[in-house]
């Protein structure tokens, strides 16, 4: 949309621009103008008071039952308690040495009321809240058009109160400029869209509430218009962007080793192996995500693609998150392709914690060339790495790794390499692009042969004979012959506690010292569970004993790491605590049961591939997550989703309305500031596929968008704002 680019505090004036700046991110008439209400309230509507999360800013709509001051204890200055209703429950309104307020704040009067919902001896309470109170309407006739105009209620700060919001969105409308449509006049006739000013208007001035859907649903026609000419474009540049053309040879490195297979390739790996192959015969790049369960054979596509890339005098690279993994994938890839091939094409391993002798004896093969088929971790983004011929990227766990480190390594190419992207579980912003067709999608949909099912439990903490039955299920397992993994989020007790963080950040808090004796109480939280710590008590513990445990974590040298490994697939260890560091690419298939502790401190992702670590070898799987998480909770829903389903896709889905899509054009990884308003992936897909055809249409006659110049000039607009960040996904 092409709103007004110009700074805040050229309307606002300084001191409220700066305030929403630091506390909305929003700079500009634009961004204030598509800082949609998140709800609607009315005038003669109460808020349930029952559905108010605790430790959550809020905005609601109450009536004042009665207001009462009384002393503080101990202390000089006195409370003032008002209590407000929705007719059902009492929520409590706390101010100190602050009388004065008394004089408005009268029984019968309804308001507006914000602030962090908290509890203080079982009873919910605000503390210093912000209000704006409703004045009495004295036209009767206009009393009901009155009570049910819809109030705006704005994502808000405690610091930019959604009023605040509101008054600044007044100031802004009253003196905006006719907007300019990018949407074609005859789509918007056709869709029966508001114009775009009208729309604007009405979403944050709504008469009624048919204004405001109305509203809604145009701009939301509008968001996905824009994003699929947007996606378009970009993929019509990078069909006329020039790459080598990378063709296996006959007789070649792929052939060679598609003769040596002890098996049969799945149907799906032929299937998409010959698309893969189509795409890098091609002189533009390939932009592929290829999609597949745990253990489904990603890695075997990626190396019959590589081998392609080496057939036709090129390199490939193929980067892992972890030391573990790319030493896994070193390891497997040399065992897949056999010494003789491995070393006619290079097979080169790069870490960071490499040797120096080994490390330059890795350059050297990379910068001569001879290295054709390179693994690494984040070490090869490294400035000293230098590739003769890049010709393909393999990013293996993308969702691992951000996205300037994935197009630190594309820039590696002389020309823009062929990417190939490998994920078991796509992050929100990943199916967020796929949905909206900017990636070309493979999925492998078989498991291998002798895969069995692996079954997920939520076990919460307070429920302690389930925790006690834990422990006893891993000694079952252990006696039986089989192994464990327990994965803990913390090293040690030095850790600092990771922390998930939502929303805005409430950064003018009631001070300490006015909440001496009123203070919402807490829970003193347990500290997060820490492998070293936990790998003792269970040594302790009677129900294992005589169990052999060991502990892996980042802490650990390469050598350390590959030792310990080494032991637990010899069976020399039996339960091996951990830290995420063998969340992707480990293979121990004699592990049938993982334990992960404070389950609800890790993510979607996070928790489908560690639980995919076990059931590996034929035996079926179990996994246990354990969690303090409360019901009713985010965190526990998203533990019982896990839970529930060991389908990727599904899971993606899951994490994608939980978390938000991510910044779909820019930097953002996953969740929170999504660059997305209204537009929501998975519940707005039909909508989304509907504008993409429009929206190709209009590309198909008009390449150039010479008859929509509204729409060329937005698209330019997206590309002076985000340009570098959608070239690097």
């Amino acid at each position: 949309m092409l709103l007004p680019l110009e700074p805040l505090d050229r309307v606002l004036g300084d001191r409220t621009a700066k305030s929403f700046a630091r506390h909305l991110g929003l700079k500009t008439v634009a961004d204030l103008l598509t800082h949609y209400p998140r709800r609607y309230s009315s005038r003669g509507e109460l808020t349930p008071i029952a559905d108010l999360p605790i430790g959550e800013s809020v905005s609601i709509v109450a009536e004042i039952v009665d207001v009462r001051e009384r002393r503080m204890t101990g202390r000089k200055g006195s409370i003032l308690e008002v209590r407000i209703t929705d007719g059902n429950g009492v929520l409590s309104l706390t101010f100190f040495n602050q009388a004065w307020r008394a004089q408005t704040l009268k029984p019968g009067v309804r308001g507006l009321f914000a602030g962090k919902i908290g509890a203080y001896q079982g009873k919910l309470q605000l503390t210093h809240p912000d209000y704006e109170l409703f004045a009495e309407e004295v036209d009767q006739s206009a009393a009901k058009a009155w009570a049910d105009l819809p109030i705006p209620i704005y994502p808000a700060a405690s610091a930019v109160t959604t009023w605040m919001i509101a008054r600044a969105m007044g100031v802004v409308l009253d003196t905006l400029a006719p907007i300019e449509d990018e949407v074609p006049a005859e789509i918007a006739k056709a869709e029966g869209l508001l114009d775009l000013s009208d729309a604007i208007a009405k979403i944050h001035r709504p008469a009624v509430a048919t204004d405001w859907q109305a509203a809604r649903d145009t701009l939301r026609f509008h968001e996905a218009f824009l994003l699929q000419a947007t996606l378009l474009k970009r993929r019509a540049e990078n069909s006329h962007t020039k790459t080598t053309s990378r063709v296996p040879t006959s007789g070649g490195a792929l052939e060679t080793f598609d003769a040596a297979l002890p098996f049969e390739l799945t149907r799906g790996q032929v299937e998409i192996g010959q698309q893969i192959l189509e795409d890098l015969s091609a002189e533009h790049p390939m932009n592929r995500l290829l999609q597949g369960e745990v253990g489904s054979g990603k890695t075997l596509v990626a190396v019959r693609a590589m081998l392609a890339v080496a057939d036709s005098g090129g390199q490939s690279a193929l980067i892992a998150p972890t030391e573990v993994l790319a030493s896994q994938h070193f390891a497997s890839i040399e065992r897949t392709l056999g010494s003789e091939l491995a070393k006619k094409v290079g097979l080169t391993l790069l870490t960071g914690q490499q040797s120096v002798a080994d490390r330059k004896r890795a350059l050297l093969q990379i910068v001569s060339g001879k290295a054709q088929l390179v693994v690494g971790t984040h070490a090869l983004i490294a400035d000293k790495v230098e590739f003769l011929d890049l010709g393909l990227i393999v990013v293996d766990e993308q969702h691992r790794f951000g996205v300037e480190q994935r197009e630190a390594l594309r820039l590696k190419g002389k020309l823009p390499p062929h990417v190939l992207t490998m994920t078991a579980t796509p992050i929100p912003r990943t199916l967020a692009v796929t949905v909206f067709g900017d990636l070309d999608v493979s999925t492998l949909t078989e498991l291998p042969a002798g895969r069995k099912e692996i079954t997920s439990h939520v076990v919460q903490i307070n429920q302690g004979g389930l925790v006690a039955r834990v422990w006893a299920r891993v000694a079952e397992e252990v006696a039986a012959g089989r192994q464990a993994f327990v994965v803990c989020p913390r090293i040690d007790e030095t850790d600092a506690e990771p922390e998930i963080a939502e929303g805005f950040v409430d950064e003018e808090d009631v001070s300490a010292e006015d909440l001496v004796e009123m203070a919402t109480p807490t829970e003193p939280k347990a500290p997060l569970a820490a492998a070293l710590s936990v790998a003792e008590g269970l040594k302790l513990n009677p129900t294992l004993a005589g169990v052999n445990i060991d502990v892996l974590h980042g802490r650990m040298s390469s050598e350390q790491k590959a030792e310990v490994m080494a032991r637990f697939v010899a069976k020399e260890i039996d339960v091996l605590v951990s830290t995420t560091v063998i969340e992707v690419g480990v293979d121990v298939p004699n592990a049938t049961v993982m334990v992960v502790l404070d389950a609800d401190r890790f993510g979607i992702s996070q928790l489908h591939q560690l639980r995919g670590r076990v059931g590996r070898g034929g035996l079926p799987g179990l996994c246990l997550l354990l969690t303090t998480a409360e019901p009713g909770t985010v965190s526990l829903e998203r533990l019982t989703a896990v839970a529930s389903t060991t389908d990727g896709f599904k899971l993606s889905e899951i994490d994608l309305e939980l978390r938000r899509e991510g910044d779909v054009l820019g930097k953002s990884q996953s969740g929170g500031r999504s660059s997305l308003k209204l537009l929501r992936v998975v519940q707005d897909a039909a909508l989304i596929g509907e504008v993409r055809v429009m929206a190709a249409a209009v590309f198909e006659a008009d390449p150039t968008l010479e008859k929509h110049p509204a729409l060329a000039t937005a698209l330019e607009r997206i590309d002076q704002q985000a340009q570098e960040n959608l070239a690097k996904t």
